[in-house]
């Protein structure tokens, strides 16, 4: 068989597992439909794992979404969340000489002779591309990220399917209006096909934490890189999961590393890593101990306006000190509209639970008695159950993120059975905010990075 004709079986297969994830996709809304509408009874522990059976074994921005959803408190029914956050980031690799075919469209037919050494055995493989080891002439090793072919076409078809089914979610369960949602997912999703992007989010992470000893950051190759290739610095490191049995004092370390990580870019200049996955992450040593985190992905990140991080300072200061006034000034910059009282006091609950920790002056744990799964689930449902009876809401785009974020990030905590607290290191960051401050470094690091203001 020749390399073209492999290459057009791979297409095919390809489009044939998209056709079988799209069935299986509208399967599920459908049951879920029949059992709300007709009061049918449905398998959806059955189903759901048949979706994520489904979704596991394909290359592509679905298992990206689906993993995003699973995410995001209430969107899915806890079944479904539950197994799509089972959902591993391996996908089966491109074999090498079909690397070898998309190495060329990248940097050219003599692209060997750009590196070192180049392994077309992938040392990773996740949804939307392949990671290879490589070694610079200059003896540096390098993490070269690949692009799967049509992607592009594969996420456009995708967030099509993810419209569908928000708009049958909106006609089942109209307590929260989920059109922000997609708005927000769709963006994210394309942006993560840009590497080019991604290179300026990692240039720019690299500017704000380079004070920070508990976090690393890969250097960019921009001589080794495209629009979908993107070639960093090798950061040597172990699986986050791999510390959860290990000392308080170790954890606790690398707890912190999260937290510094995720909140002091936000405070400093209003961006946030917004993929707070356990496979972004690796543990990197220090004299023969954890020292701290290394931040590898840098595809979903979201850059806010000045006024939005203002807005969640306000939410914590007014909550803080019982200041109604700022609390609800909050959620209007944020974008809640038709505030009523009883709808205030519903979104307070959420509020109360995410800045619970923070709020509270000792070492204590982020959640006491909860599975890292669970996190948020409980007051997600307390939430929609008082939506349905005073809603609808619409959620507003930049909220979000920040929101699926902070869920993320509480997971990890709990996975590492963290002990800190969380109501100091937050204010350590926070501590000198000013708006004018806040947007002056913005405009200076994005300048810098090469990136716009959001």
């Amino acid at each position: 068989m020749s390399e073209r004709d492999d290459e057009a079986n791979r297409l095919t297969g390809r489009l044939s597992r998209y056709a079988r994830v799209g069935a299986n996709v509208s399967g599920a809304a459908v049951s879920i439909a029949a059992a709300r509408l007709f009061g049918m009874g449905l398998d959806r522990e059955k189903n759901a794992a048949d979706l994520t059976r489904a979704l596991g074994g394909l290359k592509g921005p679905i298992m990206k979404v689906a993993q995003l959803l699973a995410t995001i408190p209430e969107v899915l029914p806890p079944e479904y969340a539950n197994e799509l956050q089972k959902l591993q980031s391996e996908a089966p690799p491109m074999g090498p000489a079909f690397v070898k075919r998309r190495m060329m469209a990248e940097l050219g037919a003599d692209w060997e002779k750009r590196f070192a050494g180049f392994d077309k055995m992938p040392a990773a493989a996740a949804s939307l591309g392949q990671v290879h080891r490589a070694t610079a002439h200059d003896g540096m090793p390098l993490a070269c990220k690949l692009q799967y072919p049509d992607m592009m076409s594969a996420v456009e078809a995708d967030i099509a399917q993810l419209e569908i089914l928000f708009a049958l979610q909106r006609r089942m369960d109209p307590a929260i209006d989920t059109r922000e949602i997609i708005k927000e997912i769709s963006a994210r999703v394309r942006e993560e096909l840009d590497y080019r992007r991604e290179a300026k989010h990692a240039a720019l992470y690299s500017s704000v934490l380079k004070d920070e000893p508990l976090v690393r950051v890969p250097t960019v190759r921009p001589e080794l890189s495209t629009g979908r290739l993107l070639t960093l610095s090798w950061l040597d490191g172990s699986k986050m999961l791999s510390h959860v049995e290990a000392p308080l004092e170790t954890r606790n370390r690398l707890a912190t590393a999260m937290f510094r990580a995720w909140w002091h870019p936000f405070a400093a200049i209003g961006v946030i890593h917004g993929d707070p996955h356990l496979g972004n992450y690796t543990v990197f040593d220090r004299d023969g101990e954890p020292g701290g985190i290394n931040l590898l992905d840098y595809g979903c990140v979201r850059i806010f306006p000045p006024r939005f991080i203002g807005a969640v300072i306000d939410l914590y200061k007014g909550l803080e000190t019982g200041d109604e006034a700022r609390v609800v000034h909050a959620y209007e910059t944020w974008g809640f509209k038709n505030l009523r009282k009883d709808l205030i006091e519903v979104l307070n609950l959420w509020a109360r639970f995410i800045y619970g920790p923070l709020l509270d002056d000792r070492v204590r744990s982020i959640a006491d008695g909860v599975a890292p799964g669970d996190y948020g689930r409980r007051e997600a449902f307390q939430v929609h159950k008082a939506l349905k009876e005073r809603g609808p809401v619409t959620i507003p785009q930049e909220f979000v993120l920040m929101d699926r974020a902070a869920i993320g990030l509480g997971g990890v905590f709990l996975h590492l059975k963290a002990e800190l607290n969380f109501y100091r290191l937050y204010n350590e960051e926070i501590d000198d905010f000013s708006l004018e401050q806040v947007a002056a470094r913005q405009d200076t690091a994005l300048g810098l990075a090469g990136l716009k203001a959001a």
